[in-house]
């Protein structure tokens, strides 16, 4: 993912057909707003040293860049976590073309918990990590592949680690199903030392943009979560521009969970910047209001990602469990309050 102005983003996104002036907003909100805000977690403990264990084990295939060894055991690891957990996985084998022309073999995995059920939530994350550090300090490990620990394995394992949950705590409503989608070819977008930038957004996010148009049949959610760095050290989480412009009631049911679930400190009320990520071609290819929660640093001075985005130090080293737990009773919150 990369972060921009909101203007050129707006304009990138145009471009590419992603975006619409029609924004998803929220009803006028009739209840008190403290008594909305009060801290009352429901639902089972999230296990933030479980997720540490998924982030490490994706960690231990090696770098699980597009067309690798690591990236195919990887994904064979993700499909058999998810049926373990009960659910239904989906896989969506396409080639796809990279900014230098490589021929990309992407996989999009859906598991689906009670695929039966007709209303859904999205939870999705990509899994794939970046071929090269273009963002590190020393120029030496510019094109070195990274380990990508918190720029990917962190958002997949917070949806295991709940998919795990879901498998022996039933939902309040049980007319609910949750779907896990972890989506490919995120981070093969134009790298930093590349000659020719032209269109360098449209790079990124591949295989959510051929997931946004190949739904599976009949495929509807009522809204999607993106889970993007979502482990790191420090992390918070501020409320991403174009999830405001495409879902804003659905980052104010996020955040009023998070308050709720004691973790608002994670979650200031305060808006970040605008990011190119796979929840736009989501929002305006599949229109499924879809928000991101990514971490920000508006003090770091290497990269508002924060100090280890795209560089070597991207490493279980830096994977906090603390912002593991934060987000994912966060998400147990939400899921468990849905109506």
């Amino acid at each position: 993912m990369i972060r921009i102005g909101i203007a050129a983003l707006l304009i990138a996104a145009i471009a590419y057909g992603w975006y619409t002036i029609k924004a998803i907003t929220s009803a006028p909100e009739t209840e008190d707003v403290d008594e909305l805000e009060k801290t009352n977690p429901v639902g089972p403990a999230f296990d933030a040293d479980s997720a540490f264990a998924f982030c490490q084990a994706q960690c231990d295939f090696g770098p699980r860049a597009m067309n690798t060894e690591g990236h195919e055991n990887c994904r064979e690891w993700i499909v058999t976590q998810f049926r373990q957990y009960g659910c239904k996985v989906r896989q969506q084998h396409v080639d796809l073309t990279g900014y230098d022309g490589t021929t990309l073999k992407a996989t999009n995995i859906m598991a689906q918990y009670r695929p039966d059920l007709t209303t859904r939530i999205m939870l999705c994350a990509h899994w794939d990590s970046r071929p090269w550090a273009d963002n590190d300090p020393d120029e030496a490990n510019w094109h070195k592949p990274l380990l990508a620990a918190n720029d990917a394995a962190s958002g997949v394992a917070v949806m295991m680690e709940i998919a795990r949950l879901l498998q022996s705590n039933e939902l309040p409503n049980t007319n609910l199903g949750v779907d896990f989608v972890c989506l490919d070819a995120e981070d093969w977008g134009t790298p930093q030392w590349a000659e020719d930038q032209t269109n360098s957004s449209s790079t990124w996010a591949l295989g959510s943009q051929y997931f946004a148009q190949n739904l599976p049949e009949g495929y509807e959610a009522r809204y999607g979560i993106l889970l993007d760095m979502v482990g790191g050290q420090g992390a918070k989480f501020y409320q991403e521009q174009m999830s405001m412009a495409f879902a804003s009631a659905i980052v104010k049911k996020v955040w009023r969970a998070a308050r709720q679930a004691g973790y608002g400190s994670f979650f200031p009320k305060k808006e970040g910047g605008g990011i190119t990520d796979d929840h736009i071609p989501i929002n305006q290819l599949a229109k499924i209001p879809t928000i991101d929660i990514i971490a920000h640093y508006p003090d770091c001075a290497q990269s508002s990602f924060g100090p280890t985005w795209h560089t070597m130090a991207d490493d279980m080293q830096h994977i906090d469990r603390n912002t593991l737990k934060a987000v994912g009773q966060t998400i147990v919150q939400v899921l468990w309050t849905e109506e």
